[in-house]
């Protein structure tokens, strides 16, 4: 009981963070398009992502459910005005898939916006659309998104699995950073954030179970922890996860005080804005993998016999 606190610890720290920090979330209205106007659009999707997983498992206290209501109330709101940024942002780039990846979490948790609907339905219906070139686990991604949105998807995930790294099981000593992330990210669409661990084909959570322990161990020693998060999220994702003890202490050592999570080694320096941009993300992963871990050791502990 005292590890699985631990685990619940690291998730409020970081969404106190991400709270008082909310107003990291922004967009660059003036930049150039041919610059990338929708890269700032992806923290805010992933927010949405996590904030929809929290509110999913139910473990959070009544404070960490408040702050992330205001938080996603905030992005869609301030942030995306709405939604008029993302129609926006769809038809600065039309066969972008980033506006709608971003819409859907929003969707799933009741906001809405027709107009940003019709363009998505609209661009998506495109060959230029479906010829897009992306790598398997970018195009496993987005076919779960149609999926989850009530689109055919215009590849089925399950052609696209097999020609992903995971999908290939690969030697498992050949991982590095790319790959672990691509590895991470297949879990996550397969088994919808974590909601379906069942998506797992088999063989991959097979091989999972053998080599995860060890590469959490290579990422806790090289103080990755924005990879080493994504991994314990892994971990939670498998049929039978085993919560490993001394990745969650390291972990959660690394963690600041006011609940912000360096993504290597230790805090940058820097204006805030900057400092931002380095650490929402590990940030966000450490909340994601502290509200998956701790149900699924709940749930674990609710079916252990007495």
């Amino acid at each position: 009981m005292n590890h699985t606190r631990l685990i619940h610890h690291v998730g409020v720290g970081a969404l106190e963070w991400l709270h008082a920090h909310r107003d990291g979330f922004r967009l660059e209205l003036d930049v150039d398009p041919e610059v990338g106007f929708l890269e700032r659009f992806k923290p805010v999707g992933e927010l949405a992502l996590i904030c929809k997983v929290l509110f999913r498992e139910g473990v959070a206290g009544s404070r960490q459910a408040t702050l992330a209501r205001q938080l996603i109330d905030h992005a869609w709101c301030h942030t995306l005005d709405g939604g008029r940024m993302l129609v926006r942002g769809q038809r600065t780039e039309p066969l972008s898939p980033i506006p709608f990846e971003v819409y859907l979490p929003f969707k799933e948790l009741g906001y809405s916006s027709p107009e940003a609907e019709r363009a998505f339905r609209l661009n998506q219906r495109l060959d230029s659309y479906a010829a897009l070139e992306m790598s398997p686990v970018r195009r496993l991604g987005l076919s779960a998104f149609q999926r989850r949105f009530g689109l055919p998807p215009r590849v089925p995930e399950a052609d696209v699995v097999g020609a992903t790294w995971l999908g290939r099981s690969p030697e498992p000593w050949t991982v590095e950073g790319h790959i672990a992330y691509d590895i991470t990210h297949t879990v996550f669409h397969l088994t919808d954030w974590g909601e379906n661990p069942d998506g797992l084909p088999a063989e991959v959570a097979g091989y999972l179970a053998d080599w995860l322990p060890v590469w959490l161990d290579d990422w806790l020693d090289l103080q990755r922890w924005d990879l080493l998060g994504e991994l314990l999220v892994v971990d939670a994702c498998l049929p039978r996860p085993t919560f490993d003890e001394r990745a969650w202490e390291g972990f959660a050592a690394a963690q600041q005080p006011d609940g912000a999570m360096p993504a290597v080694r230790t805090m940058p320096q820097g204006e805030p804005e900057e400092v931002f941009d380095v650490v929402y993300h590990p940030t966000l992963v450490a909340a994601f993998a502290s509200v998956l871990a701790t149900s699924r050791a709940l749930t674990q502990l609710a079916h252990t016999p007495s």
